[in-house]
């Protein structure tokens, strides 16, 4: 029997300097299980005097967190909390599965496995943050040298998707630099990072270093990226909010990172394997029910191939998609993450078989309770097709065909997003000409979605600017001073 999740099992309060404590609204909303349309809970709402709070203690736990407390101490707490994520693996998989609708083998294998790996390995950077010499033209009289010192107090607004995965992505770089951090969770899936704060209670981390709110836009999310002490933004989510965000930045001059939308392409060029190509397909969008932002929904497919490459794109997903409940191991694709994503959903594939795409398989809801969308695979997509431009953010992908790779190369980057492209070839000379021609940020040759945490992520053009991960993931949260020291001239201090 699947494992269940009672009301008292969760926590859902704000997490404000270091203790959970009651929102100042006395509003709550409700928290749904997407597979079975059930309320799993009811969760306080934070606002506008909650986000002061919490900042107000981001604020003032800074100065001795980033000057106070060593490198060494802050790393130390870091792989402390990893073990206790990994202690407390199956209560924050459970949690996560019910409220996002993710199948749990997948939160396990996939998401937690990236929370442990995120923290270890920003822990390791703490105490490698270093500055520069500075070779002056005028060294007997000056010496300068450079400091790398943390931004301040950090607003993490954390999506839906990746609830606990994207959280720590920007919990662990922020506090690694020596910031403190304000997160706001989605209001769709806010339950694994306030189990989280439990853990964090627990490692004893500092209190007021990381805070943590439940609610909407309006009222916390927009107040968050005005707050006058607030110094960077890191956002993942639509471009269109992406956009509001960086507008209200701007005005204050916060340092921002934005991890935006994608309509990313993968071209299976005439000589692939066409298995494995397959496998990549699937691989690119269907995990997590095609809510992924870097998600392959465009496949070029060369046309001597196109009609093989469907019919082992269409028996890959047969064979390997399993809707069940998302708690049963088995389970391989859960539902989408509310009605309005569902109903997004539902509309793209009317409006794509409106359009002219002809279905292969899918296209219809899975009977019963839930917010369950069928695998949907759509042949003789043309580029002017709705589905074909727009980000859809489900099990939707759309197979387009190409005669030679350049032509896939130019109609691929027509898009205006830029986050991910993938190529299949056995051809290494043309992958790389691919990967050197496709404007995107992360492209992958002849698999799909197989990041690293040791690796920065990012987009191009309208998929946000800035990266995660990697040494070029810590950067945002850094800011570089210069510091100049004037020495006495040495035939002076020889005469005293």
């Amino acid at each position: 029997m699947a494992p269940t999740l009672k009301p008292e099992d969760v926590e859902t309060r704000l997490f404000i300097d270091g203790e959970f404590v009651e929102a100042t609204s006395g509003s709550f909303f409700d928290n749904v299980n997407p597979a079975t349309e059930e309320v799993i809970c009811k969760v306080q709402e934070a606002s506008p005097e909650d986000v002061d709070r919490a900042v107000e203690a981001a604020a003032r736990a800074f100065h001795d967190w980033s000057l106070s407390t060593s490198a060494r101490e802050r790393a130390r707490l870091l792989h402390r909390l990893a073990g206790l994520v990994e202690q407390h693996a199956d209560e924050l998989a459970l949690i996560e599965s019910v409220d996002s609708g993710k199948p749990i083998s997948s939160i396990h294998e996939t998401d937690l496995a990236g929370v442990v790996r995120i923290l270890h390995y920003y822990a390791g950077w703490a105490d490698k943050i270093v500055g520069k010499t500075i070779p002056v033209d005028n060294p007997d009289e000056f010496f300068c040298y450079t400091r790398r010192e943390p931004v301040g107090v950090v607003a993490g607004i954390v999506p839906w998707n990746y609830p606990l995965y994207l959280l720590v992505l920007k919990l662990a770089p922020a506090l690694t630099c020596g910031c403190t951090i304000v997160l706001k969770t989605s209001e769709k899936t806010p339950l694994s990072g306030l189990k989280l704060c439990q853990l964090i209670q627990k490692a004893e981390f500092p209190r007021g270093v990381v805070n943590v709110l439940n609610g909407f836009g309006p009222s916390v999310g927009d107040v968050l990226a005005n707050h006058p002490k607030v110094d960077k933004i890191s956002f993942t989510g639509s471009t269109v909010t992406g956009r509001k965000i960086a507008a209200a930045a701007l005005t204050q001059f916060k340092r921002v990172t934005l991890e935006l939308g994608g309509k990313s392409a993968l071209i299976v060029c005439d000589d692939a394997d066409l298995d494995r190509a397959a496998e990549v397909a699937f691989n690119g969008l269907f995990p997590n029910s095609g809510q992924c932002c870097v998600a392959s929904s465009r496949v070029f497919v060369q046309e001597v191939v196109y009609d093989d490459f469907i019919k082992h794109l269409k028996t890959f997903v047969e064979e390997h998609l399993h809707l069940l409940c998302p708690q049963d191991p088995s389970c391989t694709q859960g539902p989408l993450v509310d009605k309005i994503q569902f109903e997004r959903v539902m509309n793209y594939i009317e409006k794509g078989i409106a359009e002219g795409a002809i279905l292969v398989t899918g296209g219809a809801k899975k009977g019963g309770k839930g917010y369950w969308v069928l695998p949907t695979i759509f042949k003789d997509v043309t580029d002017e097709m709705t589905v074909a431009k727009e980000e859809i953010f489900g099990p939707v992908v759309c197979v387009l065909k190409f005669k030679s790779v350049d032509e896939a190369i130019d109609r691929a980057n027509e898009s205006h997003y830029g986050l991910g492209a993938g190529v299949c070839t056995k051809d290494m000379a043309l992958a790389y000409h691919c990967a050197n021609r496709l404007k995107a940020g992360n492209v992958f040759v002849n698999c799909y979605n197989n990041t690293d945490i040791a690796a920065p992520f990012g987009g191009f053009k309208q998929s946000g600017y800035g990266r995660e991960g990697g040494e070029e993931g810590l950067l945002p949260y850094l800011e570089v001073k210069a510091v100049y020291n004037r020495l006495e001239h040495p035939h002076v201090i020889l005469k005293k």
